[in-house]
């Protein structure tokens, strides 16, 4: 993630790359007497294999990459790439090279549209970019994972890039994820931290479970949670919880140096936006006057 100016117009997105699961092909089981009859099942693995290694690639890859890096037959990559082109959800670019077709683009947008359904989150986070100027996202959990919900880029002439809908990971690095650890029952957040690592994305990144048990208990008293250049350098980041969910927050990132002079009543914004109870709006307006 980089901070941009605003007459760019268009955003960097230099977010560490989310932690795209792998899609495990299934195995051949050969002392199952049904295993014969579940051609399509494993057919439907393998497309699936198929399109998340292609859009986990940055400019796509060429059949032969597909079937070393998924272990599958040349001809029976061949053929599925045939047929996910002839849907137009992957097509050939002028290198040889499969990349995203017109048809992902629906998907993609079904899924944003839908990871926020019924939109209930996408008004309050634009209102808090409208705000403060600054990027804003709303975060939850979702299928054991702590996922971007909804997000507005801010109008602020240097400003966050957005994260992308849908991201996940590292959640011990962002204000949000932490915020979420720290108020999920103890059981659940000790089963997302086995199944994740301590990745250091900066020199400011919690890097131990230690460290994060001290961080998380500082956040339950604080009753918010903040990211100081943890999960992406120059860039700090502060989140609340939903008054009606501790399950869902909303926050916003902000170039450091701006971030310090504003955080304030960057959190006062957040807390009447999540449905807290704060300081009326006259005397929020008055403390960045």
């Amino acid at each position: 993630m980089k901070v941009e100016p605003r007459r760019a117009r268009k955003a960097v997105d230099a977010t560490p790359a989310a932690p795209w699961a792998t899609v495990a092909l299934p195995a051949p089981q050969r002392d199952d007497p049904e295993a014969d009859a579940r051609p399509r099942v494993q057919t439907a693995a393998r497309c699936v294999a198929i399109l998340v290694a292609v859009t986990r690639s940055d400019n796509g890859l060429h059949a032969k990459e597909i079937a070393e890096q998924l272990g599958l037959p040349r001809q029976v990559t061949y053929h599925l790439l045939h047929t996910l082109s002839e849907t137009g959800i992957l097509r050939k670019d002028a290198q040889g090279r499969f990349v995203a077709g017109m048809t992902m683009a629906t998907l993609v947008e079904g899924f944003k549209r839908q990871l926020d359904a019924p939109g209930r989150f996408a008004p309050v986070v634009r209102q808090v970019a409208n705000d403060t100027g600054e990027t804003a996202y709303a975060v939850g959990w979702l299928d054991g994972e702590i996922v971007v919900l909804s997000s507005a880029r801010g109008n602020a002439a240097v400003h966050a890039a957005e994260v992308p809908h849908g991201f996940s990971g590292h959640a011990h690095a962002r204000a949000a994820g932490k915020l979420l650890l720290a108020l999920a029952p103890p059981l659940q957040s000790a089963e997302y931290l086995r199944g994740h690592r301590f990745t250091r994305l900066t020199p400011h990144t919690i890097a131990s479970a230690a460290q994060l048990r001290v961080e998380l208990e500082r956040i339950r008293i604080d009753g918010y949670a903040v990211d100081r250049e943890e999960f992406a350098l120059g860039l700090r980041c502060v989140a609340v919880p939903m008054a009606a969910s501790p399950l869902y927050a909303i926050g916003l990132s902000a170039p450091a140096d701006r971030f310090e002079e504003r955080f304030e009543h960057y959190l006062q914004v957040l807390r009447r936006h999540a449905g807290q109870d704060v300081e009326s709006p006259a005397s929020d307006a008055e403390s960045t006057t």
